[in-house]
């Protein structure tokens, strides 16, 4: 068989991968027999090979299979009896469409398909065994690449699928890649088309409840994605728009500062605090906040937790900062609801 290696120089050993198998494989997803191997191995390769999503979706079949494996899990979800043999099957069927999502020639047609919302009921489950944690943490993966790219948790390559899916829960830390790029490289031509399309299919009630149930990694990517939403002028305005998704939001975010006084983690408050910090940009959901701001925010409940984190500590201080300045009774402010 031909390979790249014999063709000439490659830029790492990493590019060396057998191009003949790679069809191969592609080709093989389409036959039931020989799917499940085929997809183990493309999702072993998809880091490897630069140019497999443009392949994965523009060779015949290939899509159809990948969201073929996806619908043939659902009857395991309700009621739930997903095994971790089915988990791992589906999860890499997940990461070739990760792969998908972003990359830059195939993101927008990924998009353009609805493609996310087939991963919706995944999101929707609320088991708390191992497959289906890493169905939900993988399913946010794909989310993520399609929306932000794989920059983003301050420099951390947002979590892909381990290899197996399944590794121990105490590794999970082990999904993150740390400092491997850099933020300003979160440059995306088409994020408004992506806040627009998370928006309109409802991800933010789903989100909330992976915040709120879902485990600590989960709830980090979760809570990364709604940080996403709100940093955009077209999700806040959305979220502040009326006092039902404000309040929503805002009780959520609440319980996870009541939760992480309990069981810190300093990753997952960065991201709550930059929630809260983005929520008191609009000045109705400011006024609301001055009320319903936990009180573990104001006092030195996470000075402990934050002690080295500079970025967080400065996110706070601005954050009680704007809640203090400039009070205005805005009479068409959010309504608090009846004491």
């Amino acid at each position: 068989s031909h390979s790249v290696a014999q063709a000439g120089p490659v830029p790492t050993a990493l590019a060396q991968v057998d191009r003949e198998k790679i069809y191969q494989w592609i080709n093989e997803l389409s036959s039931p027999e020989t799917r499940e191997n085929a997809l183990l191995e493309l999702s072993k390769k998809r880091e490897s090979v630069p140019d497999l999503a443009p392949m994965l979706w523009h060779s015949f079949g290939t899509i159809a299979a990948l969201l073929q494996e996806i619908v043939n899990i659902y009857p395991s979800i309700n009621p739930p009896t997903l095994t971790a043999h089915q988990s791992n099957r589906v999860c890499n069927a997940l990461a070739l469409l990760q792969c998908v999502a972003s990359h830059p020639e195939t993101r927008s047609a990924f998009l353009a398909a609805h493609i996310p919302l087939f991963l919706y009921p995944f999101l929707h489950t609320v088991s708390k065994t191992r497959p289906f944690e890493y169905l939900r943490l993988t399913s946010l993966g794909v989310i993520v690449e399609t929306g932000f790219h794989r920059v983003a948790m301050d420099g951390q390559l947002i979590p892909l699928t381990s290899d197996p899916p399944l590794r121990p829960l105490q590794d999970s830390a082990g999904i993150y890649s740390a400092g491997i790029t850099d933020v300003r490289a979160l440059v995306k031509t088409d994020e408004q088309e992506v806040i627009n399309f998370l928006l309109t299919t409802e991800i933010i009630p789903l989100c909330l409840r992976i915040m709120e149930s879902g485990s600590e990694l989960s709830k980090t990517v979760a809570t990364f994605i709604l940080q996403k939403i709100l940093l955009d002028d077209t999700g806040l305005a959305y979220i502040c728009q009326t006092y039902e998704r404000f309040s929503h939001v805002a009780m959520i975010l609440g319980k996870m500062v009541l939760q992480l006084s309990k069981e810190p983690s300093a990753r997952l408050l960065k991201h709550v605090v930059r929630c809260y910090l983005r929520l008191s940009d609009n000045p109705r959901a400011r006024e609301a906040l001055r009320q319903c701001l936990p009180d573990q925010l104001k006092d030195t409940t996470f000075a402990q937790v934050l002690k080295d984190d500079t970025t967080t500590k400065r996110w706070l201080a601005q954050l009680v900062k704007n809640l203090q300045e400039g009070q205005v009774t805005d009479p068409r402010g959010i309504p608090l609801p009846p004491q």
